[in-house]
């Protein structure tokens, strides 16, 4: 009989505010994105300088990842954490200004560094290029957060031996609008990892 599992720690960011755990750690009144991206950046004292170079998406999976991870300080014994995210724009946000650069006859240069960022599953690479992991992953685009997708998806990957744990949840940026919920699961938490549970977590 496969043995039960929990949501270790998550993280809500959106609407100016981040969560950890069902507590505010950091809020703001300001409504644009990317300078609220770089103050939560600050606030949480990380020092990775590839972190400028990334995209809205990445930079908001980047920092939710790392608030969970630090959290649950898994990364002390554990490196086959699987990465299980979905959203609903996939990488439109980023799309949009590689479109632009190719639409601009008169100024015509797609550049590298934006084209990078035009798969939604670049979020994973730049996490595990950060954490050391060599381990499952997998990006969904769903209409809005499916739940019970998530909760059968990880849990198989941890029951079939694929991973130790995972870090699950949705990702989605489009334009200012931004969506975070990502969350550890595994052999011990507070929460079970019931498709009610995830819903509930995430709507509250």
């Amino acid at each position: 009989m496969n043995k039960k599992l929990y949501i270790q720690s998550y993280c809500k960011i959106g609407n100016g505010k981040v969560d950890l755990n069902g507590r505010i750690i950091f809020s703001d009144e300001i409504s644009d994105l990317k300078p609220f991206l770089k103050l939560v950046y600050k606030k949480l004292e990380i020092k990775y300088s590839k972190f400028f170079k990334m995209d809205n998406l990445c930079k908001l999976a980047f920092l939710s990842a790392e608030i969970v991870l630090n959290d649950s300080e898994i990364l002390k014994k554990e490196r086959n954490v699987a990465l299980v995210f979905s959203n609903n724009a996939s990488s439109l946000d980023t799309d949009r200004k590689h479109q632009e650069a190719i639409n601009d006859k008169d100024n015509y240069y797609p550049s590298p560094a934006v084209f990078v960022y035009t798969l939604p599953n670049i979020t994973m690479g730049e996490i595990s290029i950060k954490n050391e992991l060599q381990s499952e992953n997998a990006f969904f685009v769903f209409e809005n957060y499916n739940a019970h997708f998530h909760q059968i998806y990880e849990s198989s990957l941890i029951h079939n031996e694929k991973s130790k744990a995972v870090l699950g949840g949705w990702i989605n940026v489009d334009g200012d609008d931004y969506d975070a919920f990502l969350y550890l699961v595994s052999e011990k938490g507070e929460f079970e990892h019931t498709e009610k549970n995830l819903m509930n977590l995430y709507k509250n």
